[in-house]
């Protein structure tokens, strides 16, 4: 795990981290952030932004991916979203490629 401060600004530079939080291996918490209480930072994720309370963080940048005390119906609704987007998408293209085409 790696918390660091950033450039030679004077003020907070380094981040603080409330009680409870769970920072995981090769995590790297960068900068004036703080990571709130009971939250938990996923191996490898980098954070450079504010954790709120009660969160699961994941990735780079880290994203919360879980609100603690909540059932994943957000994170899997806003999966079967962009599904449906990238699908859309899909869909259209092949359209435009039978037009172009002549088919």
């Amino acid at each position: 795990m790696t918390l660091g401060g950033t450039g030679k600004d004077c003020g907070k530079r380094h981040p603080t981290v409330r009680q409870g939080a769970l920072i995981s291996a090769h995590a790297q918490v960068i900068g004036p952030v703080e990571i709130g209480a009971n939250a938990k930072v996923g191996a490898a994720a980098v954070v450079v932004a504010d954790v709120p309370s009660d969160v699961t963080v994941v990735g780079i940048p880290a994203k919360i991916v879980r609100v603690h005390g909540k059932k994943d119906e957000p994170v899997i609704h806003e999966v079967e979203e962009k599904r449906e987007y990238y699908v859309n998408k899909l869909e259209q293209a092949k359209e435009a490629s039978h037009r172009s085409s002549g088919l």
